[in-house]
Order: C-alpha cells, then sequence, then structure tokens
C-alpha cells in the first residue's frame, strides 16, 4: 500500500458523495475539487481535472507539492490547485479544502451577495460573515491571490464571485459540514431576500462570542499540528556520522 493512498480515499470518497449530492453543479460533471493536506505539511492530494467523480478511482487521485510538482498521478491535477495550496499556506488549520459549484450558494455569488450571521450554530460552525471573493479567471494567479487575501478573516466558507463556494477545514468530514451548512444559509437568505421584507441577522455581541470560540477552535487545532510535528522531529533518527 502506497504512503498516500489512504489520503486518496478519502478524498475520492467525500469527492464522490458531493457529486452524488448535487454539490458540484451537476451530478455527470467534473466541476468542483477537493484536497487534503498531507499530515506534516509536505504534499496536498487533489482531485484530477476533467475526470467525472462517477469513474473516478483511487489510482486518479493527483498528489502534489507546494511547488505543483507531481508526486503521484498520471492525471493532470485539478486546474484549481493553486488555490488549495496558497489555502494551506495561509490558514495553518486547515488540513481540507472543497470548492464547489453548489446552486444558492453560486446564486449568491452572481449577486456578489455575502452571507450575513443568521443562525448562531452556523456562526459558531463556519465564522461571522460568508465573503466574497472577487471574480478572477478559474486557474489563474489572480484567483488564488484573492482567495489568499480574503481566508485572514478565519472564516470557514466563502463565496466566489461569478463562480462557486470555497469551504475549509481541519478535516474533511468537518469540511462537508460546512458545505452543507453554506447551502443551508445561502438557501434560507435567498428565499428571506425574495419576500422583499427585511432581513434579521444575529446581535453583534453574540457573533462576537461565537466568532471567538470559533477561532479558539482553530488555534487548538494549529497548536495539535504544531505539536505533532516536534513529536515527529523528535522521533526521526539523527543521521550517522560520515566517515
Amino acid at each position: 500500500m502506497g504512503h498516500y493512498d489512504d489520503y486518496k480515499r478519502r478524498v475520492l470518497r467525500i469527492s464522490q458523495r458531493l457529486s452524488a449530492d448535487g454539490y458540484f453543479g451537476s451530478k455527470s460533471g467534473s466541476g468542483g475539487n477537493v484536497s487534503m493536506l498531507v499530515d506534516g505539511g509536505d504534499a496536498v492530494v487533489v482531485t484530477p481535472s476533467h475526470l467525472r467523480y462517477d469513474v473516478m478511482t483511487v489510482e486518479d487521485v493527483c498528489v502534489v507539492d507546494f511547488d505543483l510538482a507531481r508526486i503521484e498521478g498520471a492525471r493532470k491535477p485539478s486546474i484549481e490547485t493553486p488555490m488549495h495550496v496558497a489555502t494551506y499556506k495561509v490558514r495553518a488549520d486547515v488540513s481540507a479544502v472543497i470548492h464547489t459549484h453548489q446552486a444558492f450558494a453560486s446564486a449568491l455569488s452572481v449577486l456578489n451577495q455575502p452571507i450575513p450571521p443568521l443562525f448562531d450554530e452556523v456562526t459558531l460552525a463556519i465564522g461571522n460573515t460568508v465573503d466574497i471573493v472577487p471574480y478572477a479567471l478559474s486557474g489563474s494567479r489572480e484567483l488564488h491571490d484573492n482567495v489568499a487575501r480574503k481566508l485572514a478573516n478565519r472564516c470557514h466558507c466563502y463565496i466566489i464571485q461569478n463562480h462557486g463556494a470555497l469551504c475549509i477545514g481541519a478535516d474533511l468530514d468537518e469540511t462537508f459540514t460546512f458545505v452543507e451548512l453554506l447551502e443551508k444559509s445561502a438557501t434560507i437568505y435567498m428565499q428571506a431576500l425574495a419576500t422583499g421584507k427585511p432581513v434579521t441577522v444575529l446581535p453583534e455581541k453574540t457573533v462576537a462570542q461565537l466568532h471567538s470560540a470559533m477561532i479558539a477552535r482553530q488555534d487548538r487545532e494549529i497548536a495539535r499540528k504544531q505539536e505533532r510535528h516536534v513529536t515527529r522531529m523528535k522521533v526521526v533518527p539523527e543521521a550517522e556520522p560520515s566517515h
């Protein structure tokens, strides 16, 4: 069994679930992409470009380093791989990235409309707002630079203008939940806006408390990863002196 096989299986499992649930915009297409950071931060496991998820296999999933050099996989990595790598570089708490074309979040992307804090359980999970990442062409340096600049708000979900959505988290299962919570909020927000009546949001004090609790959770994850890195360095045997 290869070093990256378990990561590939997890990426494939979540990708096929997202596709079957329609989060990639169509159930028979190849839109959207998913990645996972290899423990230790030396590589990224990511879905390939232009391959339907219902026929994708573990062998099709790609592995690249932070310079985008291919480590494993015969297929071309997703065109959005630089966006994933930029996310891992900027956010030390993140180990999974999911880019979707889900319906209601995408509707807000063409309205250029961020989602305010509407529900306390959602705000605690994904942060105080779902902000808009300015449009840039898919796969371009401008796009992943735009994404990287937005990540400083420490939230877990973003809407990419005229494109789709980006959800990030500590692991793939958690990030899948963020995808679901984003679509819940986007759906209800769109339906509320359609009534023409004012939309109420959470009180500022409550939002600040919930957002702070989320950041504290992120900080614990960063500390955990740093501790594992230090432990790993301690158990690596020192090289024997050359003669």
